[in-house]
């Protein structure tokens, strides 16, 4: 869990260096441990014992996706979604209007978005987008 919490972390100063800096580390594995852990299914991705990436989902929802930005480009983040989307069959998710990288990777994934906002619904008070991803039916065929 700690590794959870400083992954997420790192990833927030770097890839999201926009964003306020709201939390603390402490607050950061407090909420990893009593909201995420507790309330979702969590995967995390490791190579050599370390952890590279997470995802963090409920039903119809992924509430994060986080990879290493050392680690980006090497398939963690697309096994991770998969894991969420071989369990669901309709998933959303907020990402910020600005993580231009996050946008591309669910857009080449199958997510299309759904709503713009200005931000005014978000801890962070950044322009975010939902978006959101169905699996497609299987064709009727005719016996």
């Amino acid at each position: 869990m700690p590794q959870v919490a400083r992954l997420f972390r790192h990833v927030m100063r770097t890839s999201l260096a926009f964003l306020p800096e709201l939390h603390t580390p402490s607050e950061d594995l407090a909420f990893f441990r009593e909201r995420l852990f507790a309330d979702h299914a969590f995967w995390i991705a490791e190579e050599g014992g370390v952890v590279r990436g997470f995802i963090a989902y409920r039903e119809g929802f992924v509430e994060h996706l986080h990879v290493h930005p050392d680690y980006q480009g090497r398939g963690f983040g697309h096994a991770l979604l998969q894991k969420a989307k071989s369990a669901n069959a309709r998933l959303q998710l907020w990402t910020f209007q600005q993580n231009a990288r996050a946008r591309a990777f669910y857009e080449a994934r199958g997510f299309s978005a759904v709503r713009f906002t200005d931000g005014e619904g978000n801890e962070e008070r950044q322009p975010d987008v939902l978006y959101g991803w169905a699996r497609e039916a299987p064709p009727i065929t005719e016996e």
